[in-house]
């Protein structure tokens, strides 16, 4: 029999609203990253037709340019549309106990209700934001800036952010 392969596919879309702010640090070489939690809800009807909501809590960790400009534009409740990668990882408390989770790593972050409070809508993408070596974030940043992008695909009008 043939020896099948899986394809190499990690990819993750969701929608949600940060349920606290992001949390912002750099890594011991200088690189921004910036931490937050988004709850993304869906609506189904159960087996007596009831409508029921089910909420998920997602965890997003957004490194370089993109990290600072979540910790600047996001706060509590902004809603958010979140592309990039699930990613797993492992760490001690100081107590400790082993810990690990599952969240996504952030390639490009749309800001849903940014108009709200500014006049164009933003998007930022891991590729204005980071080196083009992708790593662990422990390597130094490079002095890219990040470019104004078109209008998405999607029609929703918004337009990239400026850097």
């Amino acid at each position: 029999m043939a020896d099948l392969r899986m394809p190499d596919i990690n990819s993750v879309i969701i929608v949600g609203n940060l349920i606290k702010d992001p949390t912002f640090r750099t890594t011991t070489t200088g690189v921004p990253v910036a931490n937050f939690t988004i709850a993304s809800n869906r609506k189904f009807k159960d087996n007596s037709g009831v409508i029921k909501e089910d909420v998920c809590f997602i965890g997003v960790v957004a490194w370089y340019k993109l990290a600072e400009s979540c910790y600047e534009n996001l706060r509590k409740g902004s809603a958010i549309l979140v592309e990039g990668e699930l990613q797993s990882r492992s760490w001690k408390t100081e107590d400790g106990f082993n810990r690990s989770t599952v969240e996504i790593k952030a390639r490009r972050i749309q800001f849903l209700n940014y108009r709200d409070s500014h006049p164009e809508e933003t998007t930022m993408t891991e590729q204005e934001s980071e080196p083009s070596e992708r790593g662990t974030g422990d390597e130094a940043a490079d002095d890219r800036t990040a470019t104004e992008k078109a209008d998405s695909d999607f029609g929703f009008g918004y337009r990239g952010i400026k850097v």
